[in-house]
């Protein structure tokens, strides 16, 4: 029973303080006025009735009710129900109490301006919450009070004050009430009347009815509707109003925030929806309780509480919107602001609302859209029901909860089994076993349910809920028997409504048990007074205290007499609903192991405890992948529990170590929770098990499974105490009852669920009998209750110690995580025997810290322990004398077992260590010295799958072995774990210098099972080590380790790297010549580098004095000048006077050096220049050799001597150097041979040059002069270089295309026209594909116009010109280039063919000019520039790849092609990673350009590629072009000339795009160069007979130029190397057999050697030039990227591969003896593993390989192979000719392996037998030297002596087109086939006398069918088409039609055959 209400206030306007523009309130009279005493008066009423401020307002308001709620200290509610009125005021200005009365004569209606309104506020307090009640008792006296009734308002008041209800329990029968108010009673016995009712009514039921109707005497009646069930909270249809205004999804926002304690405001400019909205919440959170600061209504004064830390549930009124954002502005914007008028909530970004887990979200919202929105489901249906409407408010407001409901037993469900009662009496303590619930529901990882359950509410749940014997709810009753009519319903929407409308009916009649009774009356205001109220209001009257007081002591005295109303509650015990394992069973969760896994583990641990120690191994590595399972490692623990007797299990030392690495494996995929509660099962097992070291010395099993999270986890512990302490407690009782005496004491999900229900079961049991026990039984159970926890503490502080301290205590090895509990890294202690003698000993015994280090073990253990008694034993209410008891007795117990433990691993380290595999020695270089020793360690295997044995063959990986650091390379030797690959060695090493990432790993090994530290090392050699150190590898060696590997691959300067390191501790004897000769040079070139620094920022100095080296050096030196043949003069140059006339002969000599390194030879093959001894030279010539550089004064990144216009003085150069980046003005790297163009390489220009370069002559400058003079110098140099060409100087080549061809090119005339569409398209590509965007730069006086007309005719149609055969690609425009300047495709592309509809083509309106030279620039260094309309040179702007995307793109490549983990992702396949990459995408884009670049160069125009610094792309395009272009540069001598040109000396950034130094580190490495010799692989691919070296040549050189192993590719310049003196040295030290310097020395000498750098099938045509396809679709994935030999490592140091094969062959030898058995030839090769091209080599290669062994068994001294090769060849030729037979060519024999051939090229064998020797022989004669071949004489001067009659002997003749050499268009031709002659002519016409060729029809091969190539005739079908290949080219015929063809081809073959 409670009172209705505890306190009746009346607030009013305080006059007296008020002040400025706030009022106050005051409290004018309360009753009662003395506290009751268990509930006291709150403070701070008067705030809460007016929330917004007291104030006075000119016109009066209608009266406003609501209810606050204040939280007192106690955490209890209490309601306030505010009913305010107004009242008026004399002007309020005066200081009289008095002006409060107001004066009823004043005329009615006129209200004076002064007279203002006060409110006020008549308030009750009360612990129960019945708005509706409130607003009608207050009603009530209001009516009283306005109408002036005649029930004293005391009486009224003094009613409502004694009114006694019952808080809960109106039974369920609905009757009609018995007792209804007699009105005769006299109004103030009206409450003694009520209170008689208890005396008189005759049963419980019928009082409760008659207590639910109460009267305050003024002829009123009101039915109060108690709830049934109190614990469940009553909401109206608060809920149902809560979802209207805020939505479905937003009230679950908010309903998980509050349940994972977010802080929430709610915004309303109505108080009574903020309590509601407030209620609401409140309510659909049950079960849970909120806990938090709850204030539904908060006044604007106390708006600072919103700024507290804590969550909360607020309201605030919406005048307060600013004020309030403001303030949550100011904190850190965590605030979930809720809008309730508007309808929306607002989350800030900071804050993540976890919300409900998957399934279970979509279900309830689907559940709430069906009960707020019925209408929804049918709103698609043909036949629409009549009505669907939703329920009334208050049903839908219970069907909402009931939603509620459901969800929460769906989330609860099985709560119950997780329960652990640790005491019974004197008061049941009940904890929660948190890890085991979400282990079992399967939802460990759900972010939301892990808040819930950690949060406060939850906590208030279990100690209210968790009790067993207790009354039961709603709730109860759903999780005891419905939890799986939930289950079945979960899929069916509809039995779930049906589900939630049943729940929705109780929620229902327990807010609403007589829904029938409806007796309202209460009088209402007859007229309630508004704002034109014509009479004017009494104030309201100070009330009689004594009469009021009178009522409230009449009605104490009354209850007292009474006797007590005592209502039984119905307690109960607790149902504990279906254990949670059954339902997760059913999901499958659990069963994830199949039969025949666990069958695996039982068999493996019956061998173990058989002894069966061979069976046992076998099964080991299956085992401990099942043991990934739960169902596997319950199994383990289960079967491990029947081996144990007496709780002891002593093993053998095998025994024990298996069944320590099951335990291992079984831990270590257990997270720290231990959520399915295998440590738990495992905790008594590792006690147990024990092996026997010695007298009296035991090892137990703990000691060696001590290196898992779970044992620092407190939580863990807990757990486990409280679940012991249950299952003694348990005992106990049964005991005490006689029931069994033996109770398993395990615990867990394995052998729980009986003994969990007993100890609720019994616990409800003991907790029905308490009061029925005598005081003495009760203490005495209390007692044995308290001793029994307390004993379970001293075990545990037991148990602890022996988990946490490690067997060494002198290694701080589980504890140096900063205390235990930190979850942190993982090493391992799996120290049983294997680490006896290890270096870690020794390094920790050194230290000399021995006692403190495990006195500081022994401190944290104790205070881990002491922290975790505390905890449990005041949770478990244990004594305090206890407690003392304990905390002395825990240091006792770590020392003591320190002691033994000290015992134990003496005895330990005697015992002989496991054997493991010896470590392999790796072959070092000559002069590679080993930094650290090796270090045992485990391979690890990584994402490329071949090792692992995944696509089939034995895994080689894992591998145990050592990992050896040395001055050059990083390796790894080993062999692999598996044993049936036992005895094969696995080596993996990559070049110290290419470490591109290092990063820790922690690492599970599957054998061992433990956690290991490990490193993982990424090379950009396309290698990855992944490796664990060893137990036995202390952990601050590898840190040593990683200390001098971060030194080896940064050092301080170049020089410490290994290619100047290399054999300097090695031989210290070197021959003094030599040694002198180097110190000159050095000296020499010291002082070259000297008078460089000098002259910096100067044009030149003269300097006077100059000390000569000595003689000998100078006559070494002049000696090297004459074998070159070439010698330095400088020309006297008129534009500048401080040049001195002569070089020096200081000069002279230093020049010789650079003229050497320049590359002059090549300038002088390519008719560039000359270096002559006289001053004059022939001005004939249009370039000269100019030394300005020779200081590197110009440009420091340039080469010594330079190629430039012959008119361009020295002087010029330097002022125009100043316009590009890093002054690398633009220079002639190479002329093309027939049309004399030239390729220029520049840098980009600076920003402030673009706009001077480009603007037109005549614009005025704002700029000084100077500027203007620099933009005209550099015209004039482009103006120079234009000049130099033969095609501008003849008079007609300036105004047409036509004459754009000279004397020269007259023979390749009639092609250009027939090649310019295919320009106009690639550069359409490169620049971008759309043809809409007008040109930014455009050319010629009719540049407008003809801008026009190549937009108007875009199609530019080459299909038919394009054919695929010969040696073109076309190239795809690329997406990723934008349009920019189309109008130079456009116009390229113009053609003169008529157009298809007939009017006439472009060229008779415009015959447009093509530039001279083409500018390749970066599009972005271009913008805003003019060009000239009347110059010569043409922009064309490109997008380059920045060095970034180049870096960028390579980490993803490498991450592709050596992926660090298998991954199953579809996102993540290797096709994926590459694509994402973009690196065929940039291979694809620097081709394409080249291949412009070079048909460019092709059609006579000379082009200046100018990109970025000019040492990245550009570096690569003009490398490229000089390939594709110059079949020179495709032999070994023209390759290693083009890079050290283009690359060495043109001064690319090897150091620095390698980060080879510690100051270039955080640059990163950007593989530029390799980038280069992709595209080389690319081309070598498409065209395989054009290089004479073999794609392994390079890959040697993609793997040495970041290898550090020769000094080649070191440094960024040659200026770089001059400094330190290594530009010239490597002649001077050629000697040394030791070391090479030179990576081009160490390849010409191991090409003398063996063939591997040479490619067979090098046959290639005379001056042919190479267009490869760039489609993306045509590119490989270079094989270097991907493959790898792990048998040898990698192939490319070639002497430790050669010496490590006659190591594998002399431990082969031994087993020889043995011929008695047939050896089987066959050999497995394995991928990965084997070097393929090794174990199966190509023919050539065999036949050498087999004439070399023969040599050597014959006694012959062996014979270089080339010469071997040259020789075949030439016999081969020879026989050829004698025998006048077409020869068969060499190059087919490898033909089969050629994914891709681009020649055309057929078969052809003879009728008679070939001979048993296989024919060689090469199609070229000359020999691949260096020098070129000239160009081929034209095919009349060669067959002019044949003349031809009418009397010849023609078998056969007829018409053929002929496809005309190089460049040259399809020409019809008679052809005449001469048996006798054995030869094919061919005429210009049948009546010609005059033969224009001859084809030697012995020189023919084959002839084969054919296809149309490009510029075909049209209309002619593709079987007309044949090919006659000779040993020189091949002709392309087409007959007109396939009949003729095919006699043609008849006709010839059997010519051939005849012969």
């Amino acid at each position: 029973m409670a009172r209705l209400a505890d306190y009746f206030v009346v607030v009013g306007y305080d006059l007296d303080k008020r002040g400025g523009s706030e009022g106050q309130g005051h409290i004018l009279q309360r009753f009662p006025e003395k506290d009751w005493e268990d509930n006291p008066f709150p403070q701070g009423i008067e705030l809460f009735c007016q929330p917004n401020g007291w104030q006075l307002v000119p016109e009066r308001e209608r009266p406003s009710f609501f209810v606050s709620v204040l939280t007192d200290i106690n955490s209890e509610r209490h309601y306030c129900a505010c009913f305010t009125f107004w009242e008026g005021l004399d002007n309020p200005q005066l200081p009289k109490a008095e002006a409060s009365e107001v004066d009823e004569d004043e005329v009615p209606g006129l209200v004076q301006p002064a007279q203002v309104f006060a409110p006020k506020s008549l308030v009750l307090v009360s612990r129960l919450d019945h708005t509706e009640v409130f607003r009608n008792c207050l009603g009530l006296i209001y009516a009283v009070h306005v109408d002036s009734l005649s029930v004293p308002l005391e009486t009224v008041i003094g009613n409502l004050l004694t009114c006694i209800i019952p808080v809960a329990g109106g039974s369920q029968i609905n009757e009609s009430p018995v007792c209804s108010l007699n009105l005769s009673v006299p109004q103030a016995l009206a409450c003694d009347w009520l209170l008689g009712c208890f005396q008189d009514q005759p049963c419980q039921e019928e009082r409760e009815e008659s207590l639910r109707t109460i009267t305050l005497g003024a002829g009123d009646r009101q039915v109060i509707q108690t709830p049934i069930n109190d614990s469940l909270p009553v909401s109206g249809s608060s809920v149902a109003h809560l979802f209207r205004q805020l939505g479905i999804v937003n009230v679950l926002y908010l309903f998980c925030a509050a349940l994972t304690e977010h802080k929430i405001l709610f915004l309303s400019s109505s108080y009574q929806r903020l309590t509601d909205a407030c209620r609401a919440l409140l309510a659909i959170m049950f079960p849970l309780k909120y806990s938090f600061t709850y204030v539904p209504i908060l006044p604007g004064k106390l708006l600072e509480v919103l700024s507290t830390p804590t969550p909360f549930i607020i309201g605030v009124n919406s005048f307060f919107r600013s004020e309030t954002q403001e303030l949550v502005g100011s904190m850190t914007l965590d605030v979930i602001i809720a809008d309730l008028d508007g309808g929306t909530v607002t989350i800030p970004e900071c804050v993540h609302i976890s919300l409900l887990p998957d399934p279970l979200l979509q279900q309830t919202q689907t559940a709430l859209s069906m009960v707020l929105d019925p209408e929804l489901e049918m709103a698609d249906h043909a036949f629409p029901p009549s009505s669907t409407q939703p329920s009334t408010l208050k049903i839908q407001d219970k069907e909402i909860r009931a939603v509620f409901l459901w969800l929460f037993g769906q989330l609860f469900h099985g709560y119950r089994w997780c329960l652990h009662i640790i005491r019974i009496h004197p008061e049941p303590v009940i904890r929660f076993h948190k890890a085991a619930f979400l282990g079992q529901r399967a939802l460990t990882e759900d972010d939301f349910l892990m808040k819930v359950l950690d949060g406060m509410a939850f906590a208030g749940f279990i100690s209210e809920r968790g009790p067993p014997y207790r009354p039961t709810d709603l709730f109860d009753d759903l999780i005891a028997n419905q939890v799986e009519r939930i289950r079945q319903e979960e899929c069916s929407p509809h039995k779930v409504m049906n589900h939630i409308k049943e729940l929705a009916e109780q929620l229902f009649k327990n807010e609403n048990p007589y829904p029938a009774v409806a007796m309202h009356k209460v009088q209402r205001p007859a007229e309630s007074p508004g704002h034109n109220d014509p009479k004017n209001l009494a104030m309201f009257p100070l009330l009689d205290d004594v009469t009021v007081q009178l009522f409230i002591d009449h009605a104490a005295a009354k209850l007292q007499t009474a006797p007590p109303v005592v209502k039984a509650e119905l307690k109960g015990m607790v149902p504990s609903g279906p254990p949670l394992g059954d339902i997760v069973d059913r999901h499958g969760h659990v069963l994830a192991n199949s039969a025949r896994r666990l069958e695996v583990v039982r068999n493996c641990i019956t061998y173990i405890f058989d002894n069966k120690m061979l069976e046992a191994k076998k099964l080991m590595p299956a085992v401990l992948r099942a043991l990934k399972g739960r169902a596997a490692r319950v199994c383990l623990t289960q079967e491990l529990n029947q081996h144990v007797l007496q709780n002891r299990a002593v093993l053998d030392d095998q025994q024990f170590d298996y069944i320590v690495r099951m335990m291992n494996c079984t831990l270590q995929d257990c997270s720290h929770m231990d959520e399915h509660g295998i440590a738990a099962i495992l905790l008594p097992l590792v006690t147990a098990f024990c092996r026997k070291l010695g007298a009296g010395i035991t090892q137990f099993a703990y000691s060696c499974v001590q290196e898992h999270m779970v044992w620092t986890n407190m939580q863990f512990w807990e757990a486990m105490f409280y679940s012991d302490v249950q299952n003694h407690i348990r005992a106990l009782y049964l005991e005490a009852d006689g029931g069994e005496q033996s109770i398993a004491q395990e615990c867990g999900p394995a052998a729980g669920g009986q003994e969990l229900l007993g100890a609720l079961e019994l616990a409800s049991e003991q907790s029905r009998l308490w009061p029925t026990l005598s005081k003495e039984q009760q203490s005495e159970r209390v007692q044995k209750e308290e001793s029994t926890v307390f004993s379970q503490a001293i075990h545990y502080a037991n148990r602890m110690s022996y988990l946490l301290l490690p067997l060494d205590t002198s290694k701080n090895r589980l504890l140096n995580r900063s205390g235990i509990g930190d979850v942190e890294s993982v090493s391992n202690s799996y120290v049983t025997n294997s680490i006896a003698g290890s270096m870690a000993e020794s390094y920790d015994t050194e230290s000399g810290f021995e006692d403190a280090e495990s006195s500081d073990v022994a401190n944290s253990v104790v205070r881990f322990i002491n922290r975790f008694v505390d905890k449990v034993c005041n949770e478990s209410g244990v004594t305090n004398e206890h407690l003392k008891a304990l905390h002395t007795m825990i240091p006792d117990i770590v020392q003591m077992h320190i002691e033994t433990l000290d015992a134990v691993h003496r005895e330990s380290k005697r015992l002989p260590p496991i054997q493991k595999p010896k470590l392999l020695r790796p072959i070092l270089l000559a002069g590679e010295e080993l930094v650290m020793d090796g270090m045992r360690v485990h391979l690890i295997s990584d994402g490329r799958e071949e090792a692992t044995g995944a696509l089939g063959g034995p895994a080689l990986l894992p591998a145990e072995g050592a990992i050896f650091l040395t001055t050059y390379r990083l390796i790894f030797k080993g062999t692999p774990n598996d044993p049936l690959v036992g005895e094969q060695v696995v080596t993996r090493s990559f070049p110290i210098a290419s470490l591109t990432k290092e990063k820790r790993i922690s690492v599970s090994l599957s054998m061992d099972q433990f956690i290991q530290e490990g490193l993982q090392l990424r090379s950009c050699t396309f290698q990855l080590l992944k490796i664990a150190f060893d137990e036995e590898v202390a952990s601050d060696l590898a840190e040593v380790f990683r200390k001098h590997m971060h030194k080896l691959r940064y050092p301080q300067h170049v020089q410490g790297t290994f290619a100047f390191t290399v054999g300097q501790s090695g031989k210290t004897l070197v021959e003094h010549k030599t040694k002198d000769k180097n110190q000159s040079i050095k000296t020499l070139s010291k002082n070259l580098v000297k008078s460089a620094k000098r002259t910096i920022g100067r044009q030149y100095v003269t300097r006077k004095k100059y000390s000569p080296p000595t003689w000998e050096n100078r006559s070494s030196l002049q000696s090297e000048l004459d074998e070159d043949e070439l010698s330095v003069s400088e020309e006297l140059d008129q534009g500048s006077l401080t040049l001195s006339s002569t070089i020096r002969s200081s000069d002279r000599q230093t020049m010789s050096n650079v003229v050497e390194r320049a590359c002059c030879r090549d300038y002088q093959r390519l008719g560039l220049g000359t270096l002559s001894n006289s001053l004059t030279r022939s001005k004939n010539e249009p370039f000269r050799i100019s030394t300005v550089n020779r200081m590197y004064t110009v440009c420091r990144s340039y080469p010594g001597l330079l190629i430039v216009p012959q008119s361009i003085p020295d002087s010029t150069i330097q002022r125009i150097s100043r316009c590009y980046r890093q002054n690398r003005f633009p220079v002639v790297c190479w002329r093309n041979s027939r049309t004399k163009a030239v390729l220029l390489r520049s840098a980009g220009l600076h920003a402030k040059g673009v706009v001077g370069f480009f603007k037109s002559p005549n614009a005025t400058s704002a700029g000084p002069s100077q500027a203007d003079s620099t933009s005209l110098e550099q015209e004039k140099y482009m103006q120079a270089i234009i000049s130099s060409m033969p095609s501008y100087c003849e008079p007609s080549g300036r105004n047409t295309l036509g004459g754009f061809t000279s004397t020269h090119m007259s023979t390749s005339d009639s092609s250009d026209k027939l090649r310019q569409p295919k320009i106009g398209a690639l550069m359409k590509q490169v620049m971008g594909g759309k043809e809409d965007v007008p040109g930014t730069f455009s050319r010629g006086a009719l540049g407008q116009r003809a801008r026009v007309i190549s937009l108007s005719q875009p199609r530019v149609s080459g299909k038919a010109r394009n054919p695929p055969g010969g040696k073109w690609g076309s190239i795809r425009g690329s997406g990723r280039l934008s349009a920019y300047n189309p109008e130079v495709g456009n116009r390229l592309s113009s053609k003169e063919s008529p157009q298809p509809n007939g009017g006439p083509s472009e060229a008779l309106f415009l015959r447009q000019q093509r530039a001279y030279l083409y500018i390749i620039g970066d599009k972005t260094q271009l913008k805003g520039g003019k060009q000239d309309s009347f110059q010569q040179w043409e922009v064309v702007p490109i997008e380059v790849c920045d060095v970034r995307q180049v870096k960028n793109s390579f980490k993803k490549l490498i991450k592709a092609c050596v992926p660090s983990s298998a991954t199953s992702e579809p996102s993540m396949t290797f096709h994926r990673c590459l694509e994402e990459s973009e690196w065929m995408c940039l291979l694809h884009r620097v081709l394409q350009v080249s291949v412009l670049v070079v048909e460019l160069l092709d059609t006579g125009s000379s082009v200046m590629v100018s990109l970025e610094d000019g040492w990245d792309v550009t570096t690569q395009v003009v490398s490229l072009v000089q390939l594709l272009s110059d079949p020179y540069y495709r032999t070994f001598d023209g390759f290693r000339l083009l890079v050290e040109k283009e690359w060495l000396s043109f001064g690319h950034r090897f150091s620095h795009r390698g980060a080879q130094t510690l100051a270039s580190q955080s640059s990163g490495f950007t593989p530029v160069f390799l980038q280069f010799l992709d595209c080389v692989h690319q081309i070598h691919l498409q065209f395989p007979m054009e290089f004479e070296f073999s794609q392994y040549y390079l890959k040697f050189l993609a793997y040495h130029y970041v290898s550090n192993r020769f000094r080649t590719f070191l440094l960024d310049s040659d200026y770089e190397r001059i400094e330190l003196g290594v530009l010239y040295e490597e002649k001077g030290e050629r000697k040394n057999p030791q070391v090479c310097k030179s990576v081009w020395d160490y390849i010409d000498r191991l090409n003398k050697k063996t063939p591997i750098f040479f490619n067979y099938m090098f046959s290639p045509e005379d001056e042919e030039v190479l267009r490869p396809y760039s489609f993306i679709s045509n590119l490989k994935v270079w094989d270097f990227y991907t493959e790898e030999t792990l048998s040898e490592g990698p192939s490319y140091d070639w002497e430790l591969v050669q010496r490590g094969r006659q190591e594998r062959l002399a431990e082969e030898v031994p087993d020889k003896p043995d011929t008695t058995t047939p050896k089987s030839q066959r050999r497995i090769v394995w991928p990965c593993y084997d070097s393929r091209s090794r174990v199966v080599p190509d023919a050539i290669t065999k036949l050498l390989q087999d004439l070399q062994s023969l040599e050597a068994e014959l006694g012959m001294p062996p014979e270089k192979w080339k010469d071997t090769w040259d020789k075949i060849k030439a016999n081969q030729r020879a026989e050829a000719k004698l025998e006048n037979r077409p020869s068969f060519n060499s190059s087919l024999l490898m033909s089969s392996n050629l994914s891709h051939q681009r020649r055309s090229q057929g078969v052809y064998l003879p009728e008679s037998g070939v001979g048993s020797s296989i024919n060689l022989a090469m199609d070229r004669e000359t020999s691949t030297t260096s020098t070129p071949v000239a160009g081929r004489p034209s095919t009349s001067t060669l067959y002019s002596q044949f003349q031809s009659t009418e009397s010849e002997n023609r078998s056969f003749e007829g018409i053929l087109f002929k496809k005309g050499a190089l460049l040259k268009p399809w020409k019809p031709r008679w052809f005449v086939l001469d048996k006798t002659k054995h030869q094919l002519r061919y005429y210009e016409t049948r009546q010609d006398k005059e033969c224009k060729g001859v084809i030697e029809l012995a020189e023919v091969e084959s002839v084969i069918p054919g296809t149309p190539t490009m510029g075909a005739p049209k209309n002619i079908e593709e079987k007309a088409f044949f090919d006659l290949k000779t040993t020189k080219r091949v002709y392309n015929f087409c007959a007109q039609d396939s009949p003729n063809a095919q006699l043609w081809m008849d006709s010839i073959q059997s010519c051939l055959s005849d012969a």
